[in-house]
């Protein structure tokens, strides 16, 4: 475009001195004078404004040909990613009203379906009825796994079939990461789905169904590379299909769910110390897409009192987000070390938001 620009400015510039010749001169008095000499006639000059028309098109669609799109193309391409162009794409889609919270048994995720919540711990899975009791606790969740593994993050649910992101974590560094598959009823390992290495994804701190595209979604909670990108594995197979990279990305990431065609993300980016709140965010992956813009969707200053955000979920039943925090321990490198002031141990609470379209 800039070629194309600069070749039709010089054009304009030779035709503009062509009907106009200056000559200077002296007067009998020595004074300097100027006589200005019109090259062509008003025909003749209307004439080589056509021709030079016609030039400037032929220029144009031979750029055009070279890159194989036209000017419109060209706009509307470029502007398929200008914040400018859809102002309305970075501001939050729904107004979250927080409605109540429940303690509960597990600091790390929730998901939701059928009237039915599930939490899960570090090392537990927890089932709860609609009214928040207690059926089922699973305190042994790892039997059945062929690599060692201690850790469990936040988790999704699709037809009464758990799905986790399962590791060995230990200081900030996890290993041995592999999606595993639960049964709803039982809370025990039905199957695993082999991790791909070559990833680059150091850790998984969220796991999501996707039921639109048949894909599971995971996030890694460890910053630098492996953090700005989310995974994405074939729901069915297991296969690795690819990451898609994250621009403007949250640091921190604690957990992920879809909704509506949106991907949402939990982060753990306010101080605790500093009583600043952690966020929500939200993207949209389109089809073959190799990045998606992240954009800020909810702050959380009120919760009971800041600490650690952790996993959320989407209620499709009563159309609520479902997010777990947790608040009395000092979370160093990623695991609970020491408690604050007035605690002697650590809460994990539930807080409910009803959700209005924005």
């Amino acid at each position: 475009m800039l070629l194309r620009k600069t070749t039709i400015g010089l054009l304009a510039g030779t035709l503009m001195l062509g009907c106009v010749s200056i000559a200077y001169g002296k007067d009998a008095g020595g004074k300097i004078q100027r006589e200005t000499h019109k090259a062509y006639d008003e025909e003749e000059n209307q004439k080589d404004l056509y021709d030079a028309d016609d030039a400037f098109d032929g220029a144009d669609d031979a750029f055009d040909d070279a890159d194989g799109r036209t000017q419109g193309e060209e706009t509307e391409a470029a502007a398929s990613s200008r914040p400018e162009d859809d102002p309305a794409a970075l501001l939050p889609v729904h107004a979250y009203t927080l409605t109540g919270s429940v303690e509960v048994e597990g600091r790390q995720g929730v998901c939701a379906e059928g009237g039915y919540y599930w939490v899960s711990g570090s090392t537990t899975l927890a089932k709860y009825d609609k009214d928040w009791n207690l059926i089922l606790k699973n305190e042994s969740p790892f039997e059945g796994y062929e690599m060692e593994v201690n850790h469990i993050a936040d988790i999704d649910v699709y037809e009464n079939e758990l799905y986790i992101g399962a590791e060995y974590f230990m200081d900030g560094v996890g290993k041995n990461i592999q999606i595993a598959v639960y049964d709803g009823d039982t809370l025990k390992l039905k199957r695993t789905f082999s991790f791909n290495e070559e990833s680059g994804q150091l850790e998984c701190s969220g796991i999501a169904v996707d039921p639109d595209t048949k894909s599971v979604w995971m996030c890694s909670w460890v910053g630098e590379e492996s953090g700005r990108y989310l995974y994405r594995y074939d729901l069915e197979t297991g296969k690795y299909l690819g990451k898609v990279h994250l621009q403007m990305p949250p640091q921190w990431l604690q957990g992920i769910a879809y909704y509506d065609g949106y991907l949402y993300m939990t982060a753990d980016d306010g101080t605790a110390d500093d009583n600043e709140p952690d966020h929500l965010y939200r993207t949209k992956i389109t089809d073959n897409s190799t990045f998606c813009t992240v954009t800020l969707e909810r702050t959380f200053d009120d919760v009971t009192k800041q600490g650690e955000i952790e996993g959320l979920t989407f209620d499709k039943d009563t159309g609520s987000l479902l997010l777990l925090y947790n608040r009395g321990a000092r979370i160093i490198l990623g695991m609970p070390s020491g408690f604050y002031d007035g605690y002697d141990r650590e809460i994990s609470e539930v807080f409910t938001y009803s959700m209005t379209d924005r």
